[in-house]
């Protein structure tokens, strides 16, 4: 009798496992950052060169899911839906973008480029993010304009530096809302990155 039940056992597992509800599959989302710039102009031949550095990351907002301020204070991240890049990754390339389509550059590189750049630009991503409370999205940028030396043992020096906050309405809840305001809060944060660079170029 003992062995019987033993061997019934299993059985019985599978078919109680059966009967369970089975848990929805929720698959997770990318989305890409990349608000378009207003208007893409032809980059001038004697135009400045501009160096943009690769954006650091304040803590926490290095990762990719999308995060949101909620009403207490707290801020969570969604595990089902991700930026297809880390954001200082994203937001780099999509200030490089927008610099390049100002007109006012004749080249916009990156780190490793064998130009000489006339300007400089760094800084950190501070806050992109949806806020409930407001119903905003927001995106704060911490940025510094430095005009390099290159004479030797000389050192560059800062020309400006700034904090520049863009945001956009948050319209509804839902992933895609999210999406769309803080792309939008990007494209804001951006534009204004752009005006404050043009004005040492």
């Amino acid at each position: 009798m003992k062995r019987r039940a033993t061997l019934l056992a299993p059985l019985a597992l599978t078919a109680c496992g059966s009967l369970l509800p089975r848990q929805k599959y929720v698959p997770r989302i990318n989305w890409p950052l990349e608000p378009a710039p207003p208007a893409t102009l032809p980059a001038p031949a004697n135009g400045p060169v501009l160096l943009v550095r690769d954006l650091l990351a304040a803590p926490g907002f290095d990762q990719q899911g999308l995060q949101t301020l909620q009403s207490d204070g707290s801020i969570s991240a969604d595990y089902y839906n991700l930026w297809t890049a880390s954001p200082p990754q994203a937001v780099t390339q999509a200030l490089i973008n927008w610099c390049q389509a100002s007109g006012v550059f004749s080249a916009v590189v990156s780190p490793g480029s064998r130009l000489t750049p006339n300007l400089i630009l760094e800084g950190t991503l501070n806050e992109l993010l949806a806020d409930l409370g407001n119903n905003q999205a927001r995106a704060v940028l911490a940025l510094v304009v430095i005009k390099p030396n290159i004479s030797l043992g000389a050192t560059a020096l800062p020309l400006a530096q700034a904090q520049i906050t863009g945001t956009a309405p948050l319209k509804g809840q839902t992933p895609e809302d999210q999406v769309a305001a803080e792309r939008a809060a990007l494209a804001d944060a951006l534009g204004q990155a752009v005006a404050l660079v043009r004005r040492y170029a």
